[in-house]
């Protein structure tokens, strides 16, 4: 993919002028690797885009790859058609296996090709992640409201989103109607199923379920809070797409209607913990059947991220009382230390923040000085390197994971945009 490289001139000096040399130079570095050393256009015209030094395309990151490049309008013009055909192959990967997370270029076998569960050759790795589904419809939505095309909501997004009702509605009822197993060899608890594959029982709630976590890593209890809110929010947008571009059959709005309302009834019934000192909150995971799991994590969709996703203000009362639970101690992957402090993940080692949760934490709280603190925050904890990392040591910055990870630098691109004044992407704070 060619980068207007002269245009690309004009951003950094927009950025460099606002917000620093070095954080300028980063953004358009982002910019220009994404569409290039990242990137590859496909014999049908479609984008596969790994997600950094995995060399896959994850359905999750590769939406949070691109929707930075959306805000970007005359400084990237080529931004347009890069984003609109990395959403097609998409939608096309969902067509050919909704249950998958991440996907080859084509038929090769590479990667998890030995796990216990359906694979084919065009399937990196099969961890069923709710979000993952979301992703596409989500960036498919935020490009119609970004450019004013309607073109993408052709017959491929009707089916893809077909096939994602279809996984949702089974899911639903995870133990009565799913046939979706999931097993690795010699894998930590995190990242396997237990039973067999079917993973810990649920009781029928209206939400939908999820095997695996936005992080990779296996729930603990298998309805995903913050996941099946974004799931929420996709569903109502498709009854506004509709009205524009309607679906080849009609039926799908009113599934996707009664998906959303069964959902919305299991969250207020299921979801909300009383907290003796922040008051009503979301937990993070629950089963119908008890179980619950207090905390947050690093990767969006996250409680912390609800705003910034479109779920709810940062006014709402179960909002602020979460966001006070999850931004302190109390949450046990909140870390502090002399670098920074905010949110890590079980996924990577302990006292290791996030990027991406220090960059949330930002969006959510309306206070810019907080905005442009964590960018120099980010910049001064890249362990003497030129990358922002997965995470790294609240401590020892030099300590991180992650050589690249496209996701983190799109969420700092992101902040950074924030920072200088780019018109935000539509739909960012109010819910649907």
């Amino acid at each position: 993919m060619t980068v207007d490289l002269s245009a690309l001139s004009s951003l950094r000096e927009r950025v460099a002028a606002d917000v620093g040399g070095e954080a300028a130079r980063l953004v358009v570095r982002f910019v220009a690797e994404t569409m290039d050393r990242a990137a590859r256009r496909l014999p049908d015209g479609t984008m596969y885009l790994v997600t950094g030094d995995i060399p896959a395309m994850w359905l999750r990151d590769s939406a949070a790859q691109v929707l930075p490049l959306l805000r970007l309008g005359a400084y990237c013009p080529s931004a347009e058609r890069f984003v609109a055909e990395v959403l097609r192959r998409q939608l096309s990967f969902i067509t050919l296996d909704p249950y998958a997370n991440a996907f080859n270029p084509g038929p090769t076998g590479a990667g998890h090709q030995r796990d216990k569960t359906e694979m084919s050759p065009h399937v990196w790795e099969r961890k069923y992640e709710v979000d993952s589904l979301c992703y596409p419809l989500h960036l498919a939505e935020r490009f119609w409201r970004c450019t004013g095309r309607t073109d993408v909501f052709d017959a491929l997004y009707w089916r893809a989103v077909e096939r994602v009702l279809c996984v949702w509605e089974i899911e639903q009822d995870h133990e009565a109607r799913s046939g979706y197993r999931f097993q690795r060899r010699f894998a930590r608890r995190s990242g396997t199923l237990a039973r067999g594959g079917r993973g810990r029982r649920v009781a029928v709630t209206g939400m939908t379920w999820s095997a695996f976590r936005p992080s990779d890593d296996s729930c603990a209890h298998n309805y995903n809070v913050p996941g099946n809110m974004f799931a929420s929010l996709v569903l109502a947008r498709l009854t506004e797409i509709a009205e524009i571009a309607p679906p080849p059959d009609s039926a799908l709005i009113e599934r996707a209607t009664r998906l959303r309302e069964g959902i919305e009834q299991g969250l207020r019934e299921h979801a909300v913990v009383n907290d003796p000192v922040t008051g009503p909150r979301w937990a993070y995971e629950v089963d119908g059947l008890g179980g619950v799991l207090e905390m947050d994590d690093a990767n969006v969709p996250s409680l912390l991220s609800l705003p910034r996703l479109g779920y709810c203000r940062t006014d709402d009362p179960l909002y602020v009382a979460t966001r006070a639970f999850i931004l302190s101690p109390r949450n046990p992957h909140y870390y502090q230390g002399s670098a920074a402090s905010g949110i890590g993940s079980p996924h990577t080692p302990r006292r290791h923040v996030w990027p991406t949760a220090l960059a949330t934490a930002a969006f959510t709280n309306p206070d810019e000085t907080v905005r442009r603190a964590t960018v120099r925050t980010l910049l001064e904890t890249r362990g003497g390197t030129d990358r922002i990392h997965e995470s790294f040591h609240v401590n020892r910055p030099e300590t991180w994971t992650r050589r690249w990870f496209s996701w983190a630098e799109a969420t700092f691109c992101d902040l950074v945009l924030d920072c200088c004044g780019f018109e935000p992407n539509p739909s960012l704070t109010e819910r649907g």
